[in-house]
């Protein structure tokens, strides 16, 4: 089976991967750290401006896929300090309506280029 895959404008790899993969009716958006797209470097500020950075990122890959926020089913947060999960849930909870998706969050002791918060998600075309 070959991979279908999704680029987005506005999203930074920092190696060989994807954007995203469809299987079947899911699109797996792999993680995405706060990069701003124009200088490629990670944004400077706190975990809320990270947050909503990596959103942003996010959403122009659903974009690329032809999907929306409403089409994601499951989230994982990855943060390299819990004491930022209500900052970074304050940002998150805007972000979609009710229901919303599924989530997990994990504390990691550290993420690439330094970030504080790198999110992930899987969406489903309807």
């Amino acid at each position: 089976m070959k991979r279908e895959a999704f680029t987005a404008q506005g999203a930074v790899s920092v190696g060989p991967y994807s954007h995203a993969v469809a299987s079947a009716d899911l699109v797996y958006l792999s993680g995405q750290t706060p990069m701003d797209p124009e200088p490629g470097k990670l944004i400077e500020g706190d975990i809320a401006a990270q947050t909503q950075q990596c959103f942003k990122n996010l959403f122009a890959v659903l974009a690329s896929a032809g999907l929306t926020p409403d089409h994601v089913v499951k989230v994982n947060v990855f943060l390299t300090d819990m004491a930022n999960f209500e900052a970074m849930n304050q940002v998150y909870a805007q972000q979609f309506s009710a229901p919303f998706p599924a989530r997990t969050t994990i504390g990691v002791a550290s993420l690439p280029l330094g970030a504080q918060v790198e999110l992930e998600m899987i969406a489903r075309r309807s």
